[in-house]
């Protein structure tokens, strides 16, 4: 390794890289910031706003580092006076295109432009301001386009088209007229746009933000008709501490619960509850068709409303292989209006439920089917992102960091290690693994084979073969929706040739690391963060005593005293849903 390393200097340093490595990214091994907008840690390099810009040792150019790689010998500047003076005014020009509204933007506080205008102490409009006056995109209910604030990075377009595989997103007309909006300007609730909020998650300003429906949360919550419950999801509690200062992947569950009570939830769940329910389900669901073939195989995983959305747009032929189970969100939801409700003796039709998420996909889910009223109303009422409850904690008055622990209503707060992970892409898989093995056997995975390691980390697929009892059960995991065509092109290709499947059980996230990268979480998201927040589950799962979803007691006790049995009677009622084909652009 060490002979294939190229030296440079950098300001005078001596830096030391394999080939192809840039020159921005050479810069920070030597702790050097070079600025930039259009460059993102999970993206390839544009060099459309032109920030970067450095000065090489024997060329009259200035290359832009995101996209020069560093070669032998070179001595590189990054800083001084006339870059300075360049980057100053490059600024300037990407201000004069943008509204000058910081402290009623969605991004105040959190704005990569804000930032370096502040950096660069621009204090006035040197040049004319010329922004157009568009209206906001608001169609979704779930994200925001704000198209007078886009910079033109290309940042969105680069994901959405990418990354994901959407193609929602597209520059329309040219020069200073240039802007970001849905392909053929259309609303963005027409076009192929799945809300997953990958766009928002990667935006530098606030061109593309959530929905924010914190006011709305705050008129129920001083409703005293109102009986107002809350449930967390599995990756809120390794994220939200970085709005408060903590390092990524904090497990700060029990502090959540104190703040949320503190906000005045009359009751707090944790969706790590229904995440354990969703596993008795589907994974009684894949042993039905593993064992009796009552239907097709492979069994794909349903709790990413991003990607189901994207399933019925574009892989509609895949329904039948969809488990019908619903997201643990929406479980939650309607069992806080039945089970709770009459455990409790509280009258369903005044409990407003809302749901902490990591993804923007879940404001839409609320409103996807008749199914999400099982309940007899809206099963839940409001979903929040974690930006969204970090905002309102300090709304609050909060001191959130000096919160003491507190604990979620036993009734539906109770939880395993393996609900605990599905926060992670290949936690859903690893969770129904666990309990399809007690299924089919009769006897739990020893504690060296719990640990389904193959299903975890960032690769954009991974596969692996179970041994249950002597049969070899084949899974394959994908999550950021370019790798999900990969797997089901192969199953696709099998089923025409007549072959079995290559897969008996496939999990989709829609956002790459799965919720943990979802697009609703804090800003600044990139693979070692994504890294850091996993670890923070699965160190969580490993401490827990209890790992299984089946031996979770209160999951037990649910089925014994309401469910009965699952898939059948009222656990299919309301604990399971259906899916149709429906064009990618909704015109």
């Amino acid at each position: 390794m060490k002979d294939r390393l190229i030296s440079a200097l950098i300001n005078g340093m001596p830096v030391e890289v394999l080939p192809g490595t840039s020159i921005l990214e050479a810069a920070r091994m030597v702790q050097v910031n070079i600025p930039t907008l259009c460059k993102h840690a999970d993206l390839f390099p544009t060099a459309a706003c032109g920030l970067c810009i450095v000065k090489v040792g024997g060329s009259r150019k200035l290359p832009r580092a995101c996209a020069t790689a560093v070669e032998p010998g070179m001595e590189i500047t990054t800083h001084d006076a006339e870059l300075t003076a360049v980057r100053r005014s490059t600024l300037e020009l990407i201000l004069s295109n943008h509204p000058n509204a910081c402290l009623t933007c969605g991004r105040n506080g959190e704005c990569e432009l804000q930032s370096l205008a502040a950096d660069f102490g621009i204090r006035s409009d040197e040049i004319p301001r010329y922004v157009r006056e568009l209206e906001p995109d608001c169609s979704t209910g779930s994200i925001i386009l704000e198209f007078s604030k886009c910079i033109k990075c290309g940042r969105c377009l680069q994901v959405c088209q990418e990354k994901q595989n959407v193609w929602a997103l597209s520059f329309l007309e040219r020069g200073i007229h240039t802007r970001m909006a849905p392909a053929g300007d259309i609303a963005l609730a027409e076009s192929p746009c799945i809300r997953c909020g990958q766009c928002s998650a990667h935006c530098p300003t606030g061109a593309i933000i959530e929905n924010d429906e914190i006011g709305t949360v705050w008129e129920a919550l001083r409703d005293p008709k109102k009986f107002c419950t809350v449930q967390i999801a599995p990756s809120v509690r390794v994220a939200l501490g970085e709005a408060f200062g903590y390092p990524p992947g904090t497990d700060l569950t029990r502090k959540i619960y104190t703040a949320l009570r503190r906000l005045g939830f009359g009751a707090v769940f944790d969706t790590n509850f229904a995440a354990d329910l969703t596993i008795i389900e589907e994974a009684a669901e894949f042993v039905e068709r593993f064992t009796k073939g009552s239907a097709p195989l492979p069994l794909i995983t349903s709790c990413c409303p991003a990607w189901v959305d994207y399933m019925e747009k574009r892989f509609s032929d895949f329904i039948p292989n969809f488990s019908t189970a619903k997201s643990p969100q929406q479980m939650m939801g309607v069992l806080a209006k039945t089970y709770f409700a009459e455990a409790s003796g509280v009258d369903a039709s005044t409990i407003y439920q809302v749901s902490i998420m990591p993804c923007t996909a879940k404001k839409f889910e609320l409103e996807r089917t008749d199914e999400m009223y099982a309940s007899g109303h809206k099963d839940v009422d409001v979903a929040l992102t974690t930006r969204e409850l970090a905002r309102m904690i300090k709304q609050s008055g909060v001191d959130f960091p000096n919160l003491p622990d507190g604990e979620a209503d036993s009734i539906l707060g109770t939880y395993s290690g393996a609900g605990l992970i599905f926060g992670n892409t290949g936690g859903v898989m690893e969770a129904a693994l666990r309990t399809a093995y007690f299924n089919i056997t009769g006897e739990n995975l020893t504690a060296d084979a719990i640990n389904i390691r193959p299903v975890r980390g960032l690769d954009g697929v991974k596969e692996a073969t179970v041994d249950v009892a002597g049969t070899q059960v084949k899974v394959a995991v994908a999550h950021g929706l370019q790798h999900v065509e990969t797997v089901l092109k192969k199953v696709r290709a099998a089923r025409e040739a007549g072959e079995p499947p290559p897969y008996h059980f496939i999990e989709v996230m829609a956002c790459p690391g799965g919720c943990i990268g979802g697009g609703g979480q804090p800003y600044g998201v990139s693979d070692e963060l994504r890294r850091q927040r996993m670890q923070g589950l699965l160190d969580g799962d490993g401490a827990m005593e209890l790992r299984f979803s089946h031996e979770n007691p209160g999951i037990q006790k649910l089925y014994a005293d309401f469910l009965g049995e699952p898939l059948h009677g009222k656990a299919h009622e309301l604990l399971h849903t259906a899916y149709r084909s429906r064009p990618a652009y909704q015109r």
